[in-house]
């Protein structure tokens, strides 16, 4: 069994090839082998977002705090809010973070695949991020 302590993981700032804006990623767990699945707690201050990714075995985001958007590509901007779980499918090309003027907390978790978790694309432009939202 291990127990990680609240504060004892440091966080760590969203790099700008990955990310617009402000982003604080807090790590919660990391796979352990045979274990594939990692967590992060993530940040988003207004108006931040990750660039266009895909997981090569999908991705849950569970949103804790604020408002955010998610999109894949293809479909509407959706808004977010607590309490909603958001489930991407493998290989879907997709981007999340805050609301123009709130800041959002999510959960993400995905797994690896030969070690990957993640492929980042391009940015998402702000004239895209800034269109009309459904609920």
């Amino acid at each position: 069994m291990q127990i990680k302590r609240a504060g004892t993981q440091a966080s760590g700032v969203g790099p700008s090839d990955w990310f617009t804006g402000t982003v604080r990623i807090d790590p919660l767990f990391a796979a352990i082998s045979p274990a594939r699945a990692a967590g992060n707690a993530v940040t988003f201050e207004p108006g931040a977002r990750t660039a266009w990714h895909t997981h090569p075995l999908g991705q849950v985001l569970i949103v804790t705090a604020g408002c955010g958007r998610v999109q894949r590509a293809g479909g509407p901007i959706e808004e977010i809010c607590p309490g909603d779980v958001v489930w991407f499918e493998p290989g879907e090309k997709h981007w999340h973070g805050a609301a123009p003027t709130t800041a959002m907390t999510h959960i993400a978790v995905q797994e690896a695949l030969d070690g990957k978790a993640v492929e980042w694309l391009e940015p998402v432009r702000d004239e895209d991020y800034g269109a009309a939202v459904e609920r």
